[in-house]
């Protein structure tokens, strides 16, 4: 079936005059009768009853016309779509970020590129550092934000954006809130709430248990939302990095021991790249980070 085909079609449809519709497609009348022809024999049956000047749909017309049409409609939108992107006028991103960076990191960003860029279509995931790999590897997602994915492959870029230190976070009404800074012998005898997901946490659980804190008997949460949700309720305290947004009822302490975590974008070297895309990169690697490397970021 050709495309050229279904277009005649639903001229025909819509004029039921077969000259009519040759002349609004700018054909002959017998180019356009023959190519209605062709896609009747395709599709095993008439698609018109001709009565002289004019033509009506028969049954199998009937059920045809919104399939063809819409089948007509998805092709001449791809085509646009992919004009939109040859040109650079809309652009696809696909992001991911590990469950222990949290958005705003490329939201300024993102917006940015918005404006600069016109169309772009966002799709962002959120994956696990196997999956963060997986995903580079495969072609699935363009770039990614997380920690150190602590394995070297030859084909990846990698650009730290910047060092960040640990905060101990907790609900406002916990009687550690109104501290101006804590060690981790304060956090003796709190229940943790510990975040398995984050790369850092296996080193974060040594420094716990060097300090006598008990990391046996704990809440786990799968995200940092779910993190915010288990501290507002007061059913502990967790170690978070700075950058991590707290919610109106939880705040964050920092932490005197020097605790820190580097947070990295990646991409693959070679692949080609939409200007939106370089656009965001670069915007990311010459960002301003100093208020995620301090306790001076939004709360």
């Amino acid at each position: 079936m050709e495309m050229h085909q279904v277009r005649y079609f639903l001229a025909v449809a819509r004029r039921l005059n077969f000259t009519r519709a040759a002349e609004d497609c700018h054909v002959s009348q017998p180019s356009l009768t023959r190519a209605i022809k062709n896609l009747e024999i395709e599709l095993g049956g008439e698609l018109f009853r001709r009565e002289r000047s004019n033509s009506h749909l028969t049954e199998l017309g009937q059920v045809m016309l919104p399939l063809l049409k819409n089948s007509y409609e998805s092709a001449l939108a791809a085509k646009s779509q992919a004009e939109k992107m040859k040109s650079g006028t809309m652009a696809s991103l696909r992001i991911a970020l590990t469950q222990s960076v949290d958005f705003d990191i490329v939201s300024d960003s993102l917006q940015e590129v918005g404006r600069s860029f016109g169309e772009i279509n966002i799709s962002c995931q959120r994956l696990s550092r196997d999956g963060v790999l997986k995903g580079l590897r495969n072609g699935d997602v363009d770039i990614c934000i997380a920690g150190s994915l602590g394995e070297s492959w030859e084909r990846l870029d990698n650009w730290e954006l910047f060092v960040e230190s640990h905060a101990v976070a907790m609900s406002v009404e916990h009687p550690l809130a109104h501290k101006t800074e804590l060690e981790l012998a304060d956090l003796a005898g709190e229940r943790l709430i510990t975040r398995p997901y984050c790369s850092m946490w296996a080193d974060c659980a040594s420094l716990l248990a060097e300090a006598g804190i008990d990391i046996d008997n704990c809440h786990e949460a799968g995200s940092d939302r779910d993190v915010i949700r288990l501290l507002e309720a007061g059913l502990g305290i967790a170690v978070v990095p700075t950058s991590t947004r707290m919610g109106d009822k939880s705040c964050k302490v920092p932490l005197s021991q020097v605790f820190k975590k580097s947070v990295h974008l990646y991409a693959v070297a070679g692949r080609q790249r939409s200007k939106a895309l370089n656009g965001l990169i670069n915007l990311l690697r010459s960002a301003d980070w100093e208020r995620f490397q301090g306790l001076g970021v939004p709360t």
